[in-house]
């Protein structure tokens, strides 16, 4: 199988690109599998040009995993076209290719098309409705790849993506550690995804040998229900980082876009479908941590 990965640089697709270097060597679909990773020096989605030149370019692809995407959540408001770009009209032309090589589409999504104000869990098939321009455009890239895709894809949701790579909320709290004191927001909930595992659960994905089937949506995160004050209080007492952590609200901390309060998912359907584990997140945190100081 040849299979393309998008974003190399980014947290999910280094992360993937760790992982194969164990799968492949495991005698399963994936070890006669070439991934082709390319960054936006190949394949930039800020440019039509650009996705039209590479595929016009190389060979098919039998899987493509979209890991790119606009991701900065405040910037995307004074960015709404370019964000746009990237994270809708750059999909719909993926999906529009993906269909024309007969090949499976994998994209990553995010708990923030919904607009957080349930009680409950969010599910695959609850109403969506983002309250910030990332949302919106990245809810608007899942329609386009469900209506010129219905068969043969795959969109997989998660939330507050974080690894060794990159920049996240985990390196950021490493960095203002240094502090003796820190405000971090507790009134918005979700889950932590350690980019490893969400990486593993692809490749699980890849590695089913399910014929083409309708287009489906998945939730994916490590489990249970956090505060990113929870969060940045796990984080300093992992590392033993000697930093005051105090609990504001959402609106002692303005920032341009809004952010949901609560965005935590219900995975039980792709446990059910792909049988697949999910690690609770103080666990997940603690290898990350153990890989970030040890190397």
């Amino acid at each position: 199988m040849r299979i393309l990965v998008t974003g190399k640089n980014g947290q999910l697709g280094q992360s993937i690109n760790k992982l194969i270097n164990i799968e492949t060597k495991i005698e399963n679909n994936l070890s006669s599998s070439k991934f082709i990773f390319v960054g936006r020096e190949e394949l930039d989605l800020s440019n039509n040009s650009s996705i039209i030149n590479y595929f016009d370019n190389h060979d098919k692809f039998d899987i493509i995993i979209n890991c790119a995407a606009y991701t900065a959540v405040d910037q995307a408001e004074e960015e709404q076209e370019l964000a746009n770009q990237v994270n809708h009209l750059a999909v719909k032309q993926l999906a529009g290719i993906a269909k024309e090589q007969k090949a499976k589409l994998i994209h990553i999504s995010t708990d923030y098309v919904f607009n957080g104000e349930s009680d409950k869990p969010y599910k695959e098939t609850d109403a969506t409705n983002p309250i910030n321009v990332y949302g919106k455009t990245k809810l608007a890239g899942e329609k386009a790849l469900q209506e010129i895709m219905p068969t043969n894809a795959i969109i997989i949701r998660t939330s507050w993506l974080y690894s060794e790579f990159g920049n996240n909320f985990v390196k950021t709290m490493l960095r203002l550690g240094e502090r003796d004191e820190l405000n971090v927001v507790s009134d918005q909930i979700g889950s932590p995804t350690y980019a490893t595992d969400l990486a593993g659960v692809i490749l699980e994905i890849i590695d089913n040998k399910d014929k083409e089937c309708s287009t489906e949506i998945y939730h994916y995160s490590n489990e249970g229900e956090i505060s990113w004050y929870d969060f940045a209080r796990e984080i300093f007492k992992l590392t033993r980082i000697n930093c005051k952590v105090n609990p504001i609200t959402t609106d002692q901390y303005p920032t341009l876009a809004k952010r949901p309060r609560n965005t935590f998912m219900d995975k039980e359907k792709i446990v059910k479908i792909y049988n697949t584990g999910i690690t609770k997140w103080k666990t997940s945190l603690d290898l990350s941590m153990k890989i970030m100081i040890n190397g």
